[in-house]
């Protein structure tokens, strides 16, 4: 089951705005999985596989050119300094929401997407579970009516 995350409206209001989604946080913070809930359409890429870095770090024109829809690029940390080759395409098609960048928080670090990519990306973090999201899980799934306690009077 998933926990319905509350970034999830945020989320989808930036990629109605912007060509270009930026999504870091913390590793294990749900990053992936809240980006491919919320655009399942997209194409997902994990740049964690060595076959799909590889193409990304060879020739990036190529392997962005291969997205013949919206893509969910998972990992951008991996393959750095990339996103100048990201602006030629979301600036050919102009399209909001085109490309979803997923990474941990360090991979902001040094000013790898902040030039390349000004005005064309909203850039959201993503932190742990926020209290009202485990909440309202627990809510959904408690059950609707309680067995009353057996009674020890006759």
């Amino acid at each position: 089951m998933t926990i319905p995350r509350t970034l999830c409206a945020r989320l989808r209001k930036a990629a109605a705005q912007y060509p270009v989604v930026t999504l870091t946080g913390f590793r294990q913070s749900g990053k992936t999985t809240l980006a491919r809930a919320t655009f399942p359409k997209h194409r997902h890429v994990s740049l964690e596989h060595p076959e799909q870095r590889g193409f990304a770090l060879d020739d990036p024109n190529g392997f962005l050119r291969q997205f013949d829809r919206p893509a969910i690029l998972d990992k951008v940390q991996r393959p750095p300094d990339r996103f100048s080759c990201i602006q030629t395409v979301v600036d050919k098609t102009g399209q909001s929401g085109q490309i979803i960048l997923t990474g941990s928080q360090n991979f902001l670090l040094g000013n790898r997407v902040s030039p390349p990519l000004a005005g064309r990306t909203a850039i959201l973090h993503l932190l742990s579970f926020a209290r009202r999201e485990l909440l309202s899980t627990a809510r959904s799934t408690a059950p609707h009516s309680f067995p009353r306690p057996p009674t020890d009077t006759p």
